[in-house]
């Protein structure tokens, strides 16, 4: 993890906290990991010093990885999201569906969440594929006992097919698109 990472994650996690403070204990945090901070020998630890550092409740944090991140050593990965998830936090693979996308993943891999790559999203409604796609990942996911995520919402009708088959939660530029802290604790009020 760089120094500026560990920052950023300092500040994420100050700043929930924070947030959490002022009355609104559910918001969730979720912070990517690359390769590089994921194969971190010291990440773990690190982490966990920023968590006492902060006083921040791991419960509320995910961790969201991409399937590249996991296809170095996938031993090795097992056991650093089993570290990591003893914290207390929640694992996300995130752009479910891109790249090398193999179901064993979700089979071998202690995920909490899976994150649908927003390629699937778009135009969902007038797309068939991508329609049975999505529909069949978030059944699969709800199966395995996976929280689904919907990336890259921008339109009602996509909104509304995704709250028709039961996905957990969405994201996108409907909703609102990437905020300052500032900005977006005007929302929250």
């Amino acid at each position: 993890m760089s120094m500026v990472q560990g920052l950023l994650n300092r500040m994420v996690t100050r700043q929930a906290q924070v947030w959490h403070q002022a009355g609104f204990s559910a918001l969730r945090v979720a912070v990517n990991l690359s390769s590089r901070q994921f194969s971190q020998l010291n990440m773990r630890q690190r982490l966990t010093d920023i968590l006492i550092e902060t006083g921040f409740n791991p419960s509320y944090l995910d961790l969201e990885l991409t399937e590249s991140v996991l296809l170095e050593n996938s031993q090795a990965a097992i056991r650093r999201l089993s570290a990591l998830k003893a914290l207390g936090l929640q694992i996300a693979i995130d752009d479910f569906g891109t790249g090398y996308s193999s179901l064993r993943y979700l089979q071998q891999f202690p995920f909490d969440i899976l994150k649908i790559d927003r390629t699937f999203v778009k135009n969902i409604s007038a797309d068939a594929r991508n329609t049975a796609i999505t529909s069949a990942l978030i059944d699969m996911a709800h199966q395995l006992d996976l929280k689904v995520i919907a990336e890259g919402v921008e339109t009602e009708a996509e909104l509304a097919f995704l709250r028709q088959h039961q996905c957990d939660e969405m994201q996108g530029y409907l909703f609102s698109r990437s905020l300052p802290a500032a900005e977006f604790e005007k929302l929250l009020v």
